[in-house]
C-alpha cells in the first residue's frame, strides 16, 4: 500500500484523542496521522504532543494553531502539508468515532481496486445508515444532500459527508480551484469541484454514529452556509475554473 496519511482536525477532542490514535495506528493498512489542533483550551494538543515524545515510530504528526480557524482551514493546511510530504492518499475523518476508523481500509480499497480518486464514506448510498441521531437532525441532514443533488446534478447521495479518502495526484488538482465555503459547506464544495472536473467518485456505505463523547461543532449558521453557498457555488464555478485551471 502506497504512503498514507490521516488529517485529523480537532478542538476540545481530550476524551477522544487517545482511543482514535489508537484505533487508526491500529489499522491493517499502515498510516500516519496527522493531528491539526487549533490550540484547544481542553490541552487535546498537549495529548499529542506527549505522545510523540514516548513513542519512536513517528507515525504521528502535530499542526498547532494558534487560534480556532475553522473545518476548511484546518483541513487545507493538513492537506497541504500532506502533499508537500508526498503521501499517495490523504484521507479525513472526525475525531469523534462518528465514523468509525475500521472503514478507512475500505475507503482506500475503493481508491486501489475500483481506481476512486474520491472514495466517499457515504450515510444515504444504501438507505439512511444514521445511529443516535434525533430524527430532526436525520431529516435535515438528508434534506440537505437531497438539496445539493437537486441545485447542483453531482450524483453524490451524501454530499455532507466529512469521512473522505483522497488521491494524493486529484488532491492537488483540487486545490488549485479557490474553494470558498467553511465547515460542511467545505465538504460539499470539495466533492462539486472534483465532479465538475471530472474526477471519479465512489461512494462506499457506512454507518454513521453520533458522537458519545465531547460536544457537536455543529451550529445553525453552518447549516445556513452550506445552504446559500450551493447556489453560488453552482453558478460561480465555471468562472472559478477558468482562473484556476485555464489549459481545461
Amino acid at each position: 500500500m502506497p504512503r498514507v496519511l490521516i488529517v485529523l482536525p480537532t478542538y476540545n477532542e481530550r476524551e477522544n484523542i487517545a482511543p482514535m490514535l489508537e484505533a487508526l495506528l491500529a489499522l491493517p493498512d499502515l498510516v500516519d496521522v496527522l493531528v491539526v489542533d487549533d490550540n484547544s483550551p481542553d490541552g487535546t494538543w498537549q495529548y499529542v504532543e506527549e505522545y510523540m515524545s514516548t513513542h519512536a515510530d513517528q507515525r504521528v504528526h502535530l499542526l498547532r494553531r494558534a487560534a480556532k480557524q475553522g473545518l476548511r482551514s484546518a483541513y487545507l493546511a493538513g492537506f497541504h502539508w500532506g502533499l508537500e510530504r508526498q503521501y499517495y492518499y490523504l484521507c479525513e475523518i472526525d475525531c469523534d468515532f462518528s465514523h468509525n476508523p475500521t472503514d478507512v481500509t475500505r475507503l482506500l480499497a475503493a481508491c486501489e481496486d475500483e481506481g476512486a480518486d474520491l472514495a466517499i464514506g457515504s450515510r444515504y448510498v444504501s438507505g439512511v445508515n444514521v445511529v443516535n441521531w434525533p430524527m430532526g437532525r436525520i431529516i435535515m441532514s438528508y434534506s440537505a444532500s437531497v438539496y445539493v443533488r437537486c441545485i447542483s446534478g453531482m450524483p453524490v447521495r451524501d454530499a455532507t459527508a466529512g469521512f473522505v479518502c483522497y488521491r494524493a495526484s486529484a488532491l492537488a488538482r483540487l486545490l488549485r480551484h479557490p474553494i470558498r465555503m467553511k465547515g460542511y459547506g467545505f465538504q460539499i464544495e470539495m466533492k462539486y469541484v472534483a465532479y465538475r472536473m471530472g474526477l471519479k467518485l465512489v461512494e462506499v456505505p457506512i454507518i454513521f454514529t453520533d458522537r458519545k463523547r465531547g460536544t457537536s461543532k455543529m451550529s445553525g449558521g453552518i447549516f445556513s452556509e452550506a445552504l446559500w453557498g450551493v447556489i453560488r457555488m453552482r453558478f460561480g464555478f465555471k468562472k472559478a475554473l477558468r482562473e484556476s485551471e485555464p489549459e481545461l
